[in-house]
C-alpha cells in the first residue's frame, strides 16, 4: 500500500514542505529511504524500526520504500523521524490514510518511541500556515514554539501510541483541547528586565547623549576610552533604552532563534531587543553563521538588537571584516554547496576599544607606547569598517567627584521615553515605505527627508574637504542630524544638528589622525 505525510524542512530561516512517500509491498524484507538524504536522515530507519517495536506495534516483514521529494533538496536533521513512522503505519494499515491529510508533522523519535523536541519549528508551522494547512503536530516540548503562529491547532506529540490516538481522536472530532501553559503569551507584556541603568553611570554627559542618539535613529557607534572608563557599562545600558519589538518583528526574530535550538531564550522576554556581546575568541562562522548544516551567527541573533564588540581590536581581522556588508545590507548571504542561505542582520552595532595597547593614548603622560605600536594597534580597524560607525565618541576617564556626587542621575526608564517619541516621529514620517529608522535613509531620499537649512549645509560643505569625508560618511553626517533634529522636534536640519553631528564623526580623527 502507498501513503504521503506532509512536513518541513528548514533553509536559512525559511521552511520548505517536503512530502514523505510510503510504499509497503511484498517481496524480501527491506527499508529503503531514498531522496538526497544527510546520514542522519539515514539513520532514521534504525530509530523508527525500534520506536516502532517499543510501542507494541507488530508489522509483518516486507519491503518498506520511503522517499522524501522534492529530491532536489538535500534532506538533514531528525525532523522527518516521525512522518516517517505514520507513513509507514499508515501503508500498512495501521493507521487509515484520510486521518493524515491536511497535517503537517514534525518531530524526532526516541527508541522507545517519545517524540522529542527538534529546532526550527516556528518556520515549519509558518510555512504549513502558508501552504493552507490548519493543524500541525510538533512535540510536546515545541508546542510554546508553535502556539506563536495564528490560525493553527497545534497537536502536542509525546509518543507514538499517543500521536496515533491523538490524529484519530481530532478526525473524529473527539479531541478536546488542553490546557498548554501560557508562559510565552504572558511574557508578551512584561517590562523589560533592566540589568544595566543608567542611572548607574556617574557623568559622562557626552557619552550618554551619544548612546540617546544612536538608539534614537539605530546608528553604530564606536567607544574610545582608557580602561574602567565606563564603556561596557554604557553599551549594556544602550540595551535598556531601546522601545520594545513589535510583534513582526519579534516573530522574525524568533524564527532565527528557533533555527538555532536557542528559543528558550527567547521565550520569557519575547519582545525583548537582544543584545549579544560574543567573546573576541568567537570565529568566522560564529559571528557571520555557518557550519556544516549552516545555522545563524551572532549577528543574526543580535537582529532587531544591539551587537557589542567589547575590544574590538582583539577580534580576528577577517572577522570584522565580515560585518561590512551585513552593516549597509541588513542581512548576511552565505552561499554553499547545498543551497544560498539568507539570514537576517538588521542590527545597531557598538563595538568599544582603547586607543593603544596600554589604553591611554593621547595622554602622553601616561601612555608608553612607541608611535609604531600605537599604529599597529589602531591599523587593526580598517578604515572602510571605521567609515562604517555614525558616531564615535571619546570616553574619557570619571573624576572622583563626579563618581561620588549624590545627585541623582537620570534613570534608562526616562531616556527610553525620549526614544520612543523620537522613534515615533520617525515611524510618522516613513509610513508606507520599507524604511523604519533615520539610519535606514537611502541616498535617493536625502533631499526629500533631509531637508538642510543654508547655514547647516553651508557648514557641511566646508568639513567635507577639511575632514576629508567620504561619501557614505557624508551621508551618515546628515542621518545622524536628522535624528538630532527629530530629538529636538525640528523639522529641517539646521547648523547646530550639523555641527553636533560632525564632533561625533571627528572625535576619531583626533586617534588616528595624530601627530
Amino acid at each position: 500500500m502507498y501513503s504521503i505525510v506532509s512536513t518541513a524542512i528548514v533553509c536559512g530561516i525559511q521552511s520548505i514542505l517536503i512530502q514523505v512517500e510510503a510504499d509497503v509491498c511484498d517481496g524480501m524484507p527491506a527499508f529503503e529511504m531514498v531522496g538526497v538524504l544527510s546520514s542522519e536522515v539515514k539513520e532514521a530507519k534504525e530509530r523508527i524500526r525500534a520506536a516502532i517495536r517499543n510501542s507494541g506495534i507488530r508489522l509483518a516483514p516486507k519491503k518498506i520504500t520511503v522517499n522524501l521529494y522534492p529530491a532536489d533538496i538535500r534532506k538533514s536533521g531528525t525532523v522527518f523521524d516521525l512522518p516517517i513512522a505514520l507513513a509507514i503505519l499508515a501503508a500498512y494499515g495501521r493507521i487509515p490514510r484520510e486521518h493524515l491529510e491536511g497535517i503537517l508533522f514534525a518531530g524526532e523519535i526516541s527508541l522507545n518511541g517519545e517524540i522529542r523536541p527538534t529546532s526550527g519549528i516556528l518556520p515549519m508551522v509558518l510555512a504549513a500556515r502558508e501552504a493552507g494547512k490548519h493543524v500541525v503536530c510538533v512535540p510536546i516540548n515545541n508546542v510554546q514554539e508553535a502556539q506563536i503562529v495564528q490560525g493553527i491547532t497545534i497537536l502536542p506529540g509525546e509518543n507514538l501510541n499517543q500521536v496515533i490516538a491523538l490524529i484519530q481522536a481530532f478526525f473524529e472530532k473527539k479531541w478536546e483541547y488542553d490546557d498548554i501553559d501560557r508562559e510565552l503569551e504572558d511574557g508578551l507584556a512584561e517590562e523589560q528586565s533592566l540589568d544595566c541603568d543608567f542611572a548607574a553611570i556617574h557623568g559622562q554627559k557626552l557619552l550618554k547623549r551619544a548612546c540617546e542618539i544612536a538608539a534614537s535613529g539605530r546608528h553604530n557607534m564606536l567607544m574610545l576610552g582608557s580602561p574602567g572608563s565606563g564603556k561596557t557599562m554604557a553599551a549594556q545600558a544602550v540595551a535598556t533604552i531601546l522601545p520594545p519589538l513589535t510583534q513582526e518583528e519579534a516573530l522574525e526574530l524568533a524564527k532565527v532563534y528557533s533555527v538555532t535550538g536557542l528559543f528558550e531564550q527567547r521565550k520569557k522576554n519575547f519582545r525583548e531587543r537582544p543584545f549579544r556581546s560574543p567573546h573576541h575568541t568567537v570565529s568566522l562562522a560564529g559571528i557571520a553563521g555557518g557550519g556544516v548544516v549552516p545555522k545563524p551567527g551572532e549577528l543574526s541573533l543580535a537582529h532587531k538588537g544591539v551587537l557589542f564588540l567589547d575590544e574590538l581590536t582583539e577580534f580576528q581581522k577577517p572577522v570584522l571584516e565580515v560585518l561590512r556588508q551585513p552593516l549597509e545590507e541588513r542581512e548576511i548571504r552565505l552561499v554553499r554547496k547545498s543551497g544560498t542561505y539568507f539570514y537576517p542582520a538588521d542590527i545597531m552595532l557598538i563595538a568599544a576599544m582603547n586607543p593603544c595597547n596600554c589604553g591611554y593614548f593621547p595622554d602622553r603622560n601616561r601612555c608608553t607606547c612607541s608611535r609604531a605600536m600605537i599604529e599597529r594597534h589602531l591599523n587593526k580597524i580598517s578604515r572602510p569598517l571605521l567609515d562604517r560607525m555614525d558616531l564615535c565618541v571619546e570616553v574619557r576617564r570619571p573624576v572622583l567627584s563626579e563618581l561620588s556626587a549624590k545627585q541623582p542621575e537620570e534613570t534608562s526608564a526616562e531616556i527610553r521615553s525620549r526614544v520612543e517619541k523620537t522613534q515615533r516621529v520617525q515611524q510618522q514620517r516613513f509610513q508606507g515605505t520599507e524604511i523604519l529608522y533615520n539610519s535606514q535613509i537611502p541616498v535617493g531620499a536625502m533631499e526629500q527627508w533631509c531637508s538642510l537649512e543654508p547655514e547647516g549645509e553651508q557648514l557641511l560643505k566646508e568639513s567635507f574637504e577639511r575632514l576629508e569625508l567620504t561619501a557614505r560618511g557624508y551621508y551618515r553626517i546628515i542621518r545622524v542630524a536628522r535624528t538630532i533634529a527629530d530629538m529636538e522636534g525640528a523639522d529641517q536640519i539646521n547648523r547646530a544638528h550639523i555641527q553636533e553631528s560632525i564632533l561625533f564623526r571627528s572625535i576619531d580623527r583626533k586617534v588616528w589622525n595624530w601627530e
